[in-house]
Formats: C-alpha cells, structure tokens, sequence
C-alpha cells in the first residue's frame, strides 16, 4: 500500500493520476466525499455521494478511515482490488496515520508546495474561494507536522515530472526491499 498524503492543493491528485499512469501494478483508490465537484473537477476525482449515502457506508463499515473538513465528509474505502497490484491512497495527514496504523508496511508520502505563495495560487487555479484557501492554508502547517509523524519520505512538487519520478522510484525500492524481506526504511 502507497499512501500519498499533504495538505489540500499540493498536487497530490495530478501526482496520483500520474503514477497510477507510469508505475505498472498501481492501482488508485478513489476516495469518497460529501463535497460539491469543483468546476472544471473531474467525476473521477471522488467519488461524490450525498451525506446520506456516506454515513450508510460508515455504519456498514466499508471505510479504512474517514474525516470531516469544512462540513464535508472524506473517506477511503476498503480496497476491493486483487493481490496483484499496490493501492495507491491519496489522502490527507490523518488518514495517513490510520492507514499507517493499520498497515505498518505502508510507504508514506509526504507531498509539499514548494513556499505557501504557491500552494494558495495552485488552490486559486482549482477554483477555492479565498476564505477556504485561507482556512486551508492555516491547517496545512498542523498537517504537515502531523504527516511528518508517519511519512517515510517527503517531495516537493515543484516540479511535476521530477516529483513523480522521485515518487515512481521510492515505490520500486519498496517493491524491492519488500521482496527480498526487509522493511521500506525512512527517508
């Protein structure tokens, strides 16, 4: 299991996409929300329910972890995927201590803007308003000292190409320190 995990407009969704695209055997699980699709948002890029639809699933238990932000609720469901591939998990700071939890063997993936300039402008080109730019800029500074907490290694996505490539590798030496019995170590 891959957990790709950083504050909310840091990438990490076009870094997912990309991985899942040019590491063989990725395979991405589509997390759920409460939350309207931003414009120009892929239906892809959640799976949108309504709130009702979302608790049901909590009572049935079909989440490996779930939180609200802003209203709204987010969760990862159980992978329903073959052994055969890895699950990618895009995810943010407290998921990725739940997932950790419960899979120790996880490799963590911390994903970070390059300075906060960047980050409110990469939010501003998705469509945020500046009150949620604001109130998510504020809570990415607690999110990245929590992720740090769990994350085995840490990229900054300045550049795309360079981030995904840095992320493709750390996953092949998992891969291959997995094989040959050790664990993935902290970088």
């Amino acid at each position: 299991m891959v957990v790709l995990c950083g504050p909310g407009g840091v990438g990490k969704g076009t870094v997912a996409d990309r991985l899942v695209k040019e590491v063989e055997g990725l395979e991405l699980s589509r997390s759920w929300t409460t939350r309207a699709r931003r414009p120009n948002e892929s239906n892809l890029a959640y799976s949108f329910v309504s709130k009702e639809e979302f608790l049901r699933a909590i009572d049935e238990g079909k989440f490996l972890e779930w939180a609200e932000f802003n209203g709204n609720l987010y969760g990862t469901p159980l992978p329903d995927h073959q052994g055969s591939t890895d699950l990618l998990l895009e995810i943010d700071s407290q998921g990725a201590h739940s997932i950790k939890k419960l899979f120790p063997d996880s490799l963590v993936v911390l994903l970070l803007s390059p300075s906060e300039d960047s980050l409110r402008e990469r939010m501003r080109q998705r469509g945020d308003d500046e009150a949620h730019i604001d109130a998510r800029v504020r809570l990415a500074k607690k999110e990245i000292a929590s992720a740090r907490e769990v994350a085995d290694y840490e990229v900054i996505n300045l550049d795309l190409d360079r981030a995904v490539a840095e992320i493709a590798s750390m996953i092949y030496k998992a891969r291959e320190s997995k094989s040959r019995g050790g664990d993935i170590g902290r970088g």
